[in-house]
């Protein structure tokens, strides 16, 4: 799979420039989370990694602890996933993933950074079967052969392994993750994740070149721009020196 995951990594950094965006996306997220699978951490691992990112980000703890303290309350926002799907410019995938209390508005803004950066919004599907849906723990180690026994042992179903430069790097699908990652620090105790999430991993890349870059950076940052936008994955391969 090779560095791919990291692709939506880099095209954040190139866009997300306001810190309270990002505070925002973390809050909302952590909040859906807790709300649906519990507000203590220890039970909810996805909720556990998700504080730790947060925390990696520099998301402040009174943010984290706010969406906390909302989550246990009774009613609140009524937030629901949405995804989106279709063709960037330089004809690469995108995927983008919302957290909604308002599908048409956010439909219509996620249209709207389509069309205005002559990019072509698809039907669900329409590029999603070209991404692998999956659970990715990156952390030091060098054993690959150990941890694969740990995760077999647990009945994990990994899809890959890679070791490079003192990291060793967890593919598995994203249905996979709590028993992933609980199997883990099972067989390895407390560990640090450099990487603990659930992302679309292209199958493929498109290189993108010329006038294309500045097209995609301009429609990268005008979706990572809106609230309702929480993550985007995309099968673009930068140049070099872009």
């Amino acid at each position: 799979m090779g560095r791919a995951f990291q692709n939506r990594k880099e095209s954040m950094a190139k866009t997300a420039d306001a810190k309270t965006k990002v505070y925002s996306k973390y809050g909302r997220e952590i909040y859906v989370c807790a709300k649906s699978g519990g507000t203590d951490p220890s039970g909810n691992l996805t909720l556990r990694g998700l504080i730790e990112r947060a925390k990696k980000d520099q998301v402040p703890s009174h943010v984290i602890d706010k969406a906390l303290d909302k989550a246990s309350g009774a009613g609140g926002e009524d937030f629901s996933p949405a995804r989106y799907e279709g063709f960037g410019p330089g004809n690469c995938m995108v995927i983008v993933d919302c957290l909604t209390d308002n599908p048409n508005r956010t439909f219509g803004d996620v249209r709207g950074c389509f069309t205005k950066t002559k990019s072509k919004i698809g039907t669900p599907g329409s590029v999603s079967h070209m991404f692998d849906h999956s659970a990715i723990f990156v952390f030091k180690g060098e054993d690959e052969d150990a941890v694969l026994e740990a995760l077999m042992e647990a009945d994990v179903d990994v899809t890959d392994i890679e070791n490079e430069d003192g990291r060793l790097t967890v593919f598995a699908p994203h249905t996979e993750y709590a028993k992933a990652k609980q199997a883990l620090l099972d067989a390895f105790g407390e560990m640090e994740f450099d990487t603990d999430e659930i992302q679309f991993v292209p199958q493929t890349s498109t290189p993108v070149e010329g006038e294309d870059v500045a097209h995609l950076e301009k429609f990268l940052g005008m979706l990572n721009d809106l609230d309702d936008v929480q993550n985007v994955f995309h099968n673009a391969e930068f140049p070099e020196n872009a």
